[in-house]
């Protein structure tokens, strides 16, 4: 196994991947709160993590992959009110929506997908034990994480204390020992339709103690990597690092990965901005194919330009992989000598999981395959389909191996084939639109003509 190399937030250094338990690694990923149809930004973390969760099963290891559901917060309560509608209700659609959009991607699901809602006994519990331990303390009917009782508060985002504010609200500010206090639980307001009993009083738990509780859950504490969204670094995962260490005496994770943000123009894409393509509009419009080598263009952690010219480029990309596909042999020998480009690749994705300079080496894979192609060679495809699988394409190598094709595409070739011979070369071109239609593209070689299904 190669020696993986990953960017902690927290050092901000390359550490080494070291697993907790040899061979086995635990991710937890920070997903959506499902108040909305998600846009391709939010798609981002998930296409991320569940690509190196591929890379790793690649290199032996064993990997549990857990995204998480927010299913209960602010956003929920306040999107529900305006449309008139309960917030369960609402949480439980937009869960499904969530669900049937990413699943088109094609990159397979988590492992566990835990829900706030169905985790609240552990995070009472996980909240109790930093009330016991003074890291935590009520406050008519809410409960506040004591930031000044962890000397390591900070320490992820780096920033100085009075550039701190949680964003909670001045609603609280009577209720803190200090501002830079941060919500656990939130006692039940006027208007929200659900809530929770607890020890201090009726209500809900806080964003950031859902996620310590639902992966602490799943994965325990010191697992290998913990993801998300730049946008988390501070207060989110700042927090969850707080009152996990706090209460556990442990650290939550490893190592801290931060993808950056998908941007249209000089903003990232986010709702509260307004300057969202939804993720089934997108992949409505562009293709799953497209969208995911779109998502592998740029490094997980740099921004992502979003527009039309970076899927259209995408879309080239895909076709050039496409087209070589279509022109292997699946009977005929693997490729010999070009090996090299695949351990190559493969080593791109051990050093900080750089897809952008592994599609350099598929490229240069490509480049030399047509070559020998042009030349007349037979070539097989090899080990090209590790490389398509761990970049999520493994479906354009899949689609140009068609087999027999379908006995009515078979009868119009033989009938265009009789249409030529006779010079009838407008009924040769209606054959050809009529399998056109069936999905199959004529290539005619000098062995002859083969049917080609479309991808």
């Amino acid at each position: 196994m190669r020696e993986i190399r990953l960017h902690d937030t927290l050092t901000g250094d390359r550490v080494r991947l070291l697993p907790r338990e040899p061979g086995k690694v635990g991710i937890y990923v920070c997903g959506p709160t499902v108040y909305a149809r998600v846009h391709v930004g939010n798609a981002r973390p998930f296409v991320v993590f569940a690509l190196l969760k591929r890379f790793l099963e690649h290199e032996g290891l064993e990997v549990t992959l857990v995204e998480n559901i927010t299913d209960v917060n602010d956003k929920i309560y306040d999107a529900a009110g305006a449309a008139g509608v309960p917030s369960g209700e609402l949480a439980q659609t937009m869960t499904a929506h969530y669900v049937e959009d990413i699943d088109r991607l094609g990159l397979g699901r988590p492992d566990h997908r835990p829900r706030a809602a169905e985790t609240i006994e552990a995070i009472v519990d996980l909240i109790q034990a930093l009330i016991d331990s003074e890291h935590a303390y009520a406050a008519r009917g809410d409960v506040y994480f004591r930031v000044g009782s962890f000397e390591g508060y900070g320490k992820l985002s780096n920033r100085p204390r009075e550039e701190m504010a949680q964003g909670e609200g001045d609603d609280a500010a009577e209720l803190k020992e200090s501002p830079a206090d941060f919500a656990l639980w939130k006692a039940r307001k006027e208007g929200e339709d659900t809530a929770w009993a607890a020890p201090w009083g009726e209500g809900r738990p806080g964003w950031h103690i859902e996620c310590s509780a639902m992966a602490e859950g799943l994965l325990g504490t010191d697992f290998e990597i913990h993801g998300g969204g730049s946008d988390l670094v501070f207060p989110h995962h700042e927090n969850e690092i707080a009152q996990t260490e706090a209460a556990r005496g442990r650290p939550l994770a490893r190592i801290w990965m931060h993808n950056g943000m998908v941007q249209m123009g000089d903003e990232k894409m986010a709702k509260s901005v307004g300057n969202i393509s939804l993720l089934h509009g997108a992949l409505d419009g562009h293709g799953r194919d497209t969208l995911v080598m779109y998502f592998v263009t740029g490094h997980w952690r740099q921004p992502l330009a979003f527009s039309g010219d970076a899927l259209a480029a995408a879309g080239q990309a895909v076709e050039r992989i496409r087209e070589l596909c279509r022109r292997l042999d699946g009977e005929a020998p693997d490729p010999e000598g070009i090996d090299g480009y695949v351990e190559r690749f493969f080593d791109e994705l051990a050093d900080d999981f750089n897809t952008p300079a592994a599609r350099a080496v598929l490229s240069d894979w490509i480049t030399e395959a047509n070559r020998r192609l042009d030349a007349g060679e037979r070539l097989g495809p090899g080990r090209l389909g590790e490389m398509l699988y761990a970049l999520g394409l493994e479906g354009l190598l899949e689609a140009a191996d068609c087999g027999e094709a379908e006995p009515e595409a078979a009868r119009l070739l033989a009938e265009r084939e009789t249409a030529r011979a006779a010079r009838d070369f407008d009924g040769a071109d209606r054959m050809r639109d009529e399998l056109a239609a069936l999905g199959y593209e004529v290539r005619d070689g000098p062995e002859g003509p083969r049917l080609v299904r479309r991808g």
